[in-house]
């Protein structure tokens, strides 16, 4: 997965998990809904809210586990002084 598009899913995730859980657990939304009239429909947020909470949670987990990992070759280079050039493919290179 091109590190772009990760990042996408990463932030995603972050944003609207931080909007659901504003939403959930604080009564800005119900203040919000009240202050336009639609009050009423207090009573449906949690079946909104939850799901939508546990989708952008999920978004996260699944932008932060494609995170590119170092190799060995990697690690053992970088600790020996031997510098690691990249050859574009997220693997690293002794050079």
């Amino acid at each position: 997965m091109p590190d772009k598009q990760r990042k996408r899913w990463l932030w995603t995730g972050l944003t609207g998990s931080v909007i659901a859980a504003l939403c959930c657990f604080t009564p800005l939304l119900v203040v919000l809904l009240g202050a336009v009239g639609l009050g009423a429909l207090t009573g449906y947020l949690d079946y909104v809210l939850l799901p939508a909470l546990a989708v952008f949670l999920g978004l996260t987990v699944y932008g932060l586990a494609r995170r590119p990992r170092a190799t060995g070759r990697q690690c053992c280079a970088e600790q020996a002084g031997t510098p690691v050039v990249s050859d574009g493919t997220g693997q690293g290179v002794q050079g």
